[in-house]
């Protein structure tokens, strides 16, 4: 299976509408500047007032920032809607994939396709608040590396799942327990919405398939802090559930591939010790 390594490259906006185009490394990511991609699969209803919400958020901040929607070809409308904003503020920009599917993989390539030194990924369904940003930007730039959208750290809540989908969700948290490094535990490591610095991320070479990229950052990335901030996670307001056995299939192999990782490296310093 191919992995994808996130290394700082631009790509232009008629490139990206259209034909792949070379990726071309830059030295030095941008300091302070914040890419956050927005992932999307047929979220035409959603995309123009997340837009709105998130531009308007963004700009108070008053650190440079674009905003990447990555879209696996949707052919819903997407396209010209975020073409069209893209014209009037040319820090949004959208990447078009073709013949792909993936959540993570998205991200990646959103990542893969800006200078900035600090990343982000929020769902595009308003299900992630775009308030939040504000909190969670200005926990990064207080000097924590990761910083997640919690809706398990205290004061969080799931929202309107039925009592099934929480018991599920749950169980998923807990068998990622033991994968996490015990000074770095995330009370949500399934989330999808957080930032994270560049650096800590950089040179590794992460799974392009599945749905849990932060899963995988907790594991293996270069990480010494993370922080949570709690919220409720809202209302889908359009779309549907990504949910599904092959999600749940590939989230189980993840967990063996990690699982596996964490086994090989508590066994190299025995092997090592027993020389």
């Amino acid at each position: 299976m191919s992995s994808v390594t996130v290394e700082p490259c631009y790509m232009s906006v008629e490139a990206e509408a259209t034909l792949p185009a070379p990726l071309v490394v830059l030295t030095k990511p941008a300091p302070d500047k914040l890419a956050l991609v927005i992932p999307t699969l047929r979220e035409v209803d959603s995309l123009r007032p997340l837009l709105a919400q998130v531009r308007t958020v963004l700009s108070s901040s008053k650190i440079p920032y674009e905003i990447l929607v990555v879209d696996d070809d949707s052919c819903d409308g997407t396209y010209e809607v975020v073409s069209a904003i893209a014209m009037e503020d040319p820090r949004v920009r959208l990447l078009v994939r073709k013949g792909e599917r993936g959540l993570s993989g998205a991200i990646l390539h959103g990542w893969q396709s800006t200078d900035a030194a600090i990343l982000g990924v929020m769902d595009a369904d308003l299900q992630h608040p775009p308030e939040l940003l504000t909190e969670l930007l200005a926990a990064v730039l207080a000097g924590n590396d990761l910083v997640i959208g919690s809706r398990y750290a205290k004061g969080g809540r799931l929202g309107e799942w039925n009592p099934v989908r929480k018991l599920i969700s749950a169980a998923a948290v807990w068998v990622t327990w033991s994968l996490q490094r015990s000074w770095l535990r995330a009370k949500d490591p399934m989330s999808g919405f957080f930032l994270v610095r560049r650096r800590c991320v950089q040179k590794v070479l992460f799974q392009p398939t599945g749905f849990k990229l932060l899963l995988e950052i907790l594991v293996r990335g270069h990480i010494r802090s993370v922080y949570e901030v709690p919220f409720a996670f809202g209302r889908r307001s359009a779309g549907c559930s990504k949910a599904s056995m092959k999600v749940a299939w590939e989230y189980l192999l993840l967990l063996i591939k990690l699982y596996g990782i964490r086994w090989t490296a508590a066994r190299i310093p025995e092997e090592a010790s027993g020389d």
